[in-house]
Formats: C-alpha cells, structure tokens, sequence
C-alpha cells in the first residue's frame, strides 16, 4: 500500500509518498497551477495510481482546485485537521521542530497507521456540491448584512433616533428598502426634518413600495417632525457623511443576499433531494438548502442517525472519569447545521402540531428554552436520515404518535 500526504500552502504544495512500512519513496515540491496538478498526478501514477487501485492522500483543506484534481476518478482524499496532524507530529519529535516536506510525511503517516479513525470527503454529487456553494454563502451574506445593520443602529443612536423610531415599525427595519431611500434622502435628523409630505411619498415609490404610501408618509413626517436632542451642526454633518458611506456597504450586502436567495431558490428544487426536505414542517427552500449543504447527499457518509445526531451538535455528550460523569451539549460540531437546526426546530413549532407538542412536553419535564429546542432538533433530523434513507417523506403520524395523541 501507499500512501500520500500533501502539505497545503497558498502557491507551493509539498509532496510525501510512503509504502506501508514507513519508508519515504518521493518527495516533491510542486507549484499550486496546472502544471504542478500535472506533476503530482504523474507522481502518483509512477508509484501505482490507477483508476481500479488509487493511493489515498491526506491534506489539510476539504476545498480548492487541488482538492477537485485529488478527487477526480475513485481516488480517496481524507482532509485532516491541522490541529490533529500537529498532535500526530509530536509522536514522533519533541524537539518541536517543523517544516512543510515534515507535515507532509506526516501527513502520509497519519492514513498509514489511523487510516480507519478518518473518513474521506463525501462523494456528494456536482448539484449538491453547487447548492452547498450558494448556500453557505448566502448564509454568510445574512450574517454579514446583520452586522452591519447592527453597526448602522449603533451609529443612528448617537446622532438619529428619530430614523430609529421611524423605522421600528417595520419588519427587518434598517435592512429594509424603504428605510435605506430614507437615509440616503435625510443623512441627518435636520435634514429629515425639512422633508415635506410629498417628498417623503416619492421617497417610499422610489424604494418600491406600492401600498400605503400616503399614510406611512404622514406616519414619518410626523415622526421626523417631534422634538429630537441634536448633536452640534458641524458633528452632525460628520457623522451623516459617516452613515452615508456604511449605508453603502449595507446596500451592497442586502443586494447580494437577495441575490444569492434567488439562486439557492433556482438551483435547490432541482435536487432529488429536495422533495424529501421540504415535506418536513418548518423547512422552506433556504433553511432546506442549508441543511442539504451540510450533510450532503452521499448516502454512506453517516453509518447511522447516532452519527449524522453527533455530527450536527444535537445529541448529547458523556464526559466520565472515576466516579464523576455529567451529560452535556456538543461543543465540538458543525456550526452551520447547528444554527440551522435551531431555526428549523423554532419554525416547526408553529408549522407542527407533534414538533409543538414534543417541545411543550420537554419544557414540562424541566428543559429550558434552548434545551428542548435542540432535543426537538435532535429528533428530527434522525427522522430525516432515515426518510433520506428510504426514500420517503415526512408523515406527521408517524413522526410524532404520542404527542399528537396527547394533543388530541
């Protein structure tokens, strides 16, 4: 057997190949191109790579253009964690030296002796590869429009709580169109003031609002026309020039995560997959996409529900030693599945009435919030591995059986 582990770097990559004794048979220092991709697939076929017996490669990263050579025909690619090849260094030097051709050999090592305690990269299919890509990122476009809105609040507090208590009303406030036209037309609270009834009408047309106009018109003149403690004029001025140029970065933000929404919506109902997640209560196409793009849709990546329950930060886990033992949530696990797995179990809360029923029973039983939440969540993604198994959609009765008897 041999094996191959890469060390990643941002332009060079080193290269170890061993046999299954340990010896180093080839080292190599490649360049991060075509022809460097080139010559490590040639190095790979010199020493016996072939499409019915590929060597298996450890590296550092799960993603990149190294990564989708690697993965090209049958060959395994097992992505270590940087924190676990660093402990496996230290197996064999205390002297605490490093280097990258080191990292790799020890990085070969690594499959050479605990190949069984890694698992490859899921074989996940290019259309759920491609959801996971959009999906994510829309997910870091919310986040990131989230805090700079939370910026934008902050600043509007020290020089412009009459835009704040205008805007309250409204559901997403500051990220809303309505309420970007407003800042960019009145910068500051003086100038909103001088907004007259007809201008704040073209304001709200010219954000694409079509209802309501006339009264919402009112509703904010006379919001921007109360009485407002005032930073001095030339402070004010400054922190509106302030607000301006923030307000441009939460335009471009709140315009990619429409945009990226827009393509997780073409792009997710073209999944075999999708079916099967939307029939669970609670989970539209967004929230369903992200829950596709963590677990994937490679059927042998979880040997059963306990692993993917783990995987996902919802089970349980047992600390013990000696006479002590406490049962406490997952710290180590998948952020992303995890925050999504919260606002699938709340959304379900009103879209089931056993989801309702199983959360209300766990709070009886002394859970808290969050708790019974996540024991919810815990349930019924073990419910979606096995309907993803089989091929089935969700049922409610048999989902929930003794809740919605209870209920009943």
């Amino acid at each position: 057997m041999i094996y191959c582990g890469i060390d990643w770097a941002e332009r060079t990559h080193d290269v170890a190949l061993v046999n299954d004794t340990g010896q180093l048979l080839a080292k190599r220092h490649i360049t991060d191109d075509a022809a460097g991709y080139q010559l490590l697939l040639e190095l790979l076929a010199e020493h016996g790579d072939t499409e019915e017996d590929p060597i298996s490669v450890a590296i550092e990263t799960s993603r990149g253009l190294l990564e989708a050579v690697l993965r090209t025909g049958k060959r395994k690619v097992f992505a270590i964690n940087p924190m676990a090849a660093a402990r496996y260094r230290d197996r064999h030097s205390v002297s605490r030296k490093k280097s990258d051709p080191g990292d790799a050999l020890v990085l070969a090592n690594i499959l050479r002796t605990d190949m069984h305690a890694h698992r490859p990269l899921p074989d996940d299919s290019d259309l759920g590869r491609a959801i996971a890509v959009l999906a994510r990122a829309q997910q870091d476009s919310l986040w990131n429009r989230q805090q700079l809105a939370n910026q934008l609040r902050s600043l509007l507090r020290e020089y412009y709580p009459a835009a704040l208590d205008a805007f309250a009303a409204w559901t997403n406030g500051l990220c809303r169109p309505e309420a970007r036209e407003l800042l960019k037309a009145a910068p500051t609270p003086t100038r909103a003031a001088r907004l007259t009834r007809t201008q704040l009408q073209a304001v709200l047309k010219r954000s694409g609002r079509q209802r309501g106009i006339a009264l919402e018109a009112d509703r904010l003149r006379d919001v921007f026309h109360a009485e407002w403690a005032h930073q001095p004029p030339l402070v004010e001025d400054a922190l509106g020039k302030q607000m301006l140029a923030l307000l441009v970065q939460l335009d471009a933000a709140c315009t990619a995560a429409d945009d990226l929404a827009k393509a997780v919506a073409e792009a997710f109902p073209q999944h075999p997959d999708a079916e099967i997640l939307l029939s669970f209560p609670g989970l539209g196409i967004q929230l369903a996409a992200r829950i596709l793009a963590e677990i994937g849709d490679d059927r042998t990546r979880f040997a059963d529900a306990r692993g993917l329950k783990a995987y996902a930060g919802s089970s349980p886990v047992t600390r013990a030693s000696g006479k002590k033992s406490s049962i406490t949530r997952r710290w180590v696990k998948n952020d992303r599945l995890n925050h999504a797995g919260y606002l699938w179990a709340f959304s379900s809360l009103q879209a089931s009435i056993g989801a309702n029923a199983h959360y209300r029973r766990r709070r009886e039983h002394g859970d808290w919030h969050a708790a019974a939440q996540r024991n919810l969540f815990n349930r019924m993604i073990g419910q979606l591995y096995h309907c993803l198994q089989h091929r089935k959609v969700f049922d409610e009765n048999t989902a929930f059986p003794t809740e919605l008897a209870a209920a009943a």
